[in-house]
């Protein structure tokens, strides 16, 4: 029988934990890098389908247009198109786009 009160295993505590984004394991730099193009790419992408999605919106005559609503909506979906590449799941395009380059 194994005496286990005398192993020389490391605590639960003291193991070092994988940060959830390191899941995929071990990448090489080029692959880092094609990783932060393609999520550029994504991230332009749906800023760019937020932004034709804004314009394709009637424009109603009740409130008037102020000059800092369109740069405030233009920031806004840049920030959010940004956010959701980086989580990297949201759209689809990111991962698709890796997968073809990395043939």
């Amino acid at each position: 029988m194994a005496d286990f009160t005398t192993s020389k295993a490391q605590p639960v505590t003291q193991i070092p934990l994988k940060r959830i984004g390191d899941v995929k394991g071990k990448e090489s730099e080029k692959e880092k890098k094609m990783r932060k193009v393609c999520a550029d790419f994504e991230s332009i992408f749906t800023y760019y389908m937020f932004k034709t999605m804004r314009q394709s919106i009637p424009q109603s005559g009740y409130f008037k247009q102020s000059t800092g609503k369109d740069a405030y909506n233009m920031l806004f979906d840049q920030k959010v198109a940004e956010e959701m590449a980086n989580k990297g799941k949201e759209v689809g395009l990111q991962q698709a786009l890796f997968n073809q380059l990395n043939k």
